[in-house]
């Protein structure tokens, strides 16, 4: 519930700190004095949009904070959700900056505004004006329905069923719309991979062609230089490995007679058994190398084939090449395979939409029933409410296809007189015939529901006398079973059945007009339903009804 509203530089409202009552409230006040302005200062802490025009001239900011009693209203999973620390006394804060920049905040944790509007929903109903305009749209009315329903596992399983449905639709959709595509890029694709076909790539050959063709323009060369490198080395007559090897004999004769000998001749044997190694490679690659102007030509030929593929795909190896012609076989094996994976999830979609049908079936019969259940209350109450002839009903149809509500139409149908044909409620009610509709609707509403507060503006437009006492009774009675009901009214006959009365009024000052609103004590609530009593001049009789509307009560 909500028990203190503190608001700051909102329109005419310099500073105002009001603690409410529990059970049923009224506020009063003349036009234009601005209970129009608290009730748009309620709506910012329940995550309505922000108007920087609604900040107080030359302030920088607006501040509305609202303290709540949430006890017992099962809040705890929703703070523990979005990580906001709970307590029973919930406090929401909304900033609105004249630039424009709106924050808010619950309990002192920022929250982004679809926080607060989940919050808000929970925590207040506003009944304004434009609600009744709401009274025919098709989604209000089914949404009445719904939270009639006792069992939400009904449509919580429809949820469930339309998302998983919607899930497929997007998949099947998606791969029709890729496929669609690739189709299209077959050709393309098939004329590629003849190409890639006749390449055969394969990893790190383009490196080992480029070196072989270093070897092969350089073969000439190569090899005659190593051919004197082998004779240098291995030769017959003065090649170095052979006088290495003498070398070496001479200090093994030594070696008994002279004692260095033997280091020295380990050295040069080691010297000798390496340059001989050096020596057979160097006449080994000289064998080996040849000169292979064919194998040169292939070679060149080979290397421009790599390089016009990798100029014709804009890459720079043949490992990019590789992926390229992998995904293009992907592609083709995704194309060639589509026709079962289209099938599969087509096969999905149906299933999906059969279960989608069941629940869609189930909710319906569930809005049915309470359909049932919810005409004979509204006619009933609209009876108390001065409409004796009464006929009001739902119409239920079904739709070709369900939507995210579910696969019903729903229309609420009215007529006041006893004869009178059943039609659209919006087309045959009264302004003072759907302010009663209204209030009976939440009043069915708010015993099906646990919300804490509930605000009407002016619901009472277009009724008087016994009918507006009647409404107020009805707001009383909601109030009696454990809510806070706050109506903002012009009527005497409402505003007396009230356990508490706050008034909102005027006052110019040198520089401004600035609004207020305070409760009024016994006396002074006498005096305001006089007042409302009155067209003119303030009479005694009208003091002694407002005091008999009261119940006789007097004092401060």
């Amino acid at each position: 519930m909500l028990r203190n509203l503190h608001i700051q530089n909102y329109a005419l409202i310099e500073s105002l700190d009001l603690d409410f009552a529990d059970g049923f409230s009224v506020i009063t006040g003349e036009t234009g004095a601005g209970k129009s302005i608290l009730l748009g200062a309620i709506g910012l802490l329940t995550g309505q949009r922000a108007e920087t025009a609604a900040i107080r001239t030359g302030a920088a900011k607006c501040i509305v904070e609202g303290t709540f009693d949430i006890e017992g209203y099962g809040l705890e999973t929703l703070f523990e959700e979005h990580e906001i620390e709970y307590d029973a006394e919930c406090i929401v804060r909304r900033e609105v900056a004249a630039t424009g920049k709106s924050r808010a905040f619950v309990n002192d944790t920022p929250v982004p505004l679809t926080v607060l509007k989940q919050l808000g929903e929970r925590l207040i109903d506003i009944h304004s004006q434009h609600q009744n305009l709401l009274l025919s749209a098709e989604s209000f009315q089914l949404g009445v329905l719904d939270t009639l329903c006792a069992d939400k596992t009904i449509k919580q399983r429809y949820d469930d069923a339309y998302r998983a449905y919607r899930e497929a639709v997007k998949a099947l959709d998606a791969l029709r719309a890729q496929l669609s595509g690739d189709k299209g890029d077959e050709e393309y694709i098939r004329f590629q991979l003849d190409q890639f076909d006749e390449w055969k790539l394969r990893e790190g050959e383009q490196e080992e062609l480029e070196e072989e063709l270093e070897l092969l323009t350089h073969a000439e060369d190569i090899k005659e230089g190593l051919y004197r490198i082998s004779a240098s080395l291995n030769g017959d007559e003065g090649g170095q490995a052979s006088a290495l090897k003498s070398t070496t004999s001479a200090l093994r004769s030594l070696i008994s007679i002279y004692s260095n000998a033997e280091e020295w001749y380990e050295r040069m044997e080691s010297l000798y058994i390496e340059l001989k190694d050096i020596a057979d490679d160097v006449e080994d690659a000289c064998e080996r190398i040849t000169v292979d102007p064919e194998r040169q030509v292939w070679v060149e030929e080979r290397l421009d084939t790599i390089y016009s593929a990798q100029q014709k795909h804009r890459v720079s190896t043949v490992a990019e090449l590789l992926k390229i012609e992998q995904h293009f076989r992907d592609t083709l094996n995704r194309i060639t395979d589509a026709t079962e994976e289209v099938a599969a999830l087509e096969r999905a979609v149906d299933t999906a939409h059969k279960t989608l049908l069941a629940q869609a079936a189930l909710l319906t019969a569930q809005r049915s029933e309470v359909a049932r259940t919810f005409e004979t209350e509204i006619a009933s109450r609209l009876v108390e409410l001065g409409i004796p002839n009464t006929r009001f009903a739902v119409d239920i149809t079904l739709r070709r296809q369900p939507d995210s509500t579910g696969a019903d139409s729903v229309v609420f149908l009215f007529s006041a007189n006893k004869n009178g044909t059943l039609q659209n409620i919006a087309d045959v009610a009264s302004g003072g015939e759907i302010s009663r509709i209204m209030l009976s609707l939440k009043s069915i509403v708010a015993a099906a529901t646990a919300l804490p507060t509930l605000v009407f503006d002016e619901i009472d437009t277009g009724v008087s006398g016994a009918i507006a006492a009647r409404m107020a009774d009805i707001m009383a009675d909601i109030a009696g079973h454990g809510r806070q009901v706050i109506s903002i009214t012009h009527l005497p006959q409402i505003a007396a059945k009230a356990a508490a009365h706050y008034k909102v009024y005027k006052e110019d000052t040198a520089d401004a007009t600035v609004s207020h609103i305070r409760p009024l004590t016994t006396n002074e609530r006498i005096a305001e339903l006089a007042q409302m009593m009155s067209s003119g001049t303030l009479t005694e009789a009208a003091i002694n009804n407002a005091r008999e509307m009261l119940g006789g009560r007097t004092g401060e």
